[in-house]
């Protein structure tokens, strides 16, 4: 991310989450504003069963007073696991980085208006590049499901139907790219018409 866009919109599958956490923290510190779309698929090194085992770990942190108005705050939805995470990574209690988290959004599956914009991979990040080959990892959205998140079969019900949608409208763009290209070909041009379309370049 050299130069900056309006928005970027980052598809979180693939990725790890440290990894990709501490580049978002970067960038929304120096003013990018992001939005990172299927978070239930951003990965975790390590076993299930490990991951697993850290965050019942962190589900035992509470308040010693009152739980329910003091916090922490255990969150269960991935978009808000994956949130945290960057937060943890930000001078979140200041005016600084309370408007630097003010430039993120994260959300499970791709929402509109995100599933019509281009989203990027961060490559710094991708787990394929980054874990050996072998290794185990685990998902986010499994993770959050174990501990009660309830709409997993939701949001791949979603995620199908976007898909089916997608591939029906990168076939029908496909089809007029084709027949674009025949009907360049096929055309027949105007002498003196071509002499003038030369004249400007074309």
């Amino acid at each position: 991310m050299a130069t900056f866009e309006p928005v970027v919109v980052i598809d979180g599958k693939g990725h790890l989450n440290g990894r990709l956490a501490s580049i978002i923290a970067k960038q929304i510190l120096n003013g990018q504003k992001i939005v990172v779309v299927r978070c239930e698929d951003i990965n975790i090194s390590g076993g299930f069963f490990r991951a697993k085992l850290n965050y019942q770990a962190f589900l035992r942190k509470q308040t010693r007073y009152n739980a329910w108005r003091g916090g922490p705050w255990h969150y269960r939805q991935p978009g808000k696991m994956f949130w945290r995470t960057v937060r943890g990574m930000i001078p979140h209690k200041t005016s600084r980085g309370a408007v630097a988290m003010a430039r993120l959004k994260c959300f499970e599956g791709v929402p509109p208006p995100y599933d019509k914009k281009k989203r990027v991979v961060v490559p710094q990040a991708l787990r394929v590049l980054r874990l050996k080959p072998g290794r185990k990892f685990c998902t986010v959205g499994r993770l959050g499901h174990e501990f009660g998140w309830k709409y997993r079969d939701v949001v791949s019900r979603l995620e199908e139907r976007r898909k089916a949608k997608s591939s029906a409208y990168y076939e029908r763009k496909k089809q007029a790219r084709r027949q674009l290209a025949e009907a360049q070909k096929n055309a027949k041009v105007p002498e003196q018409t071509q002499k003038q379309l030369e004249q400007y370049g074309y």
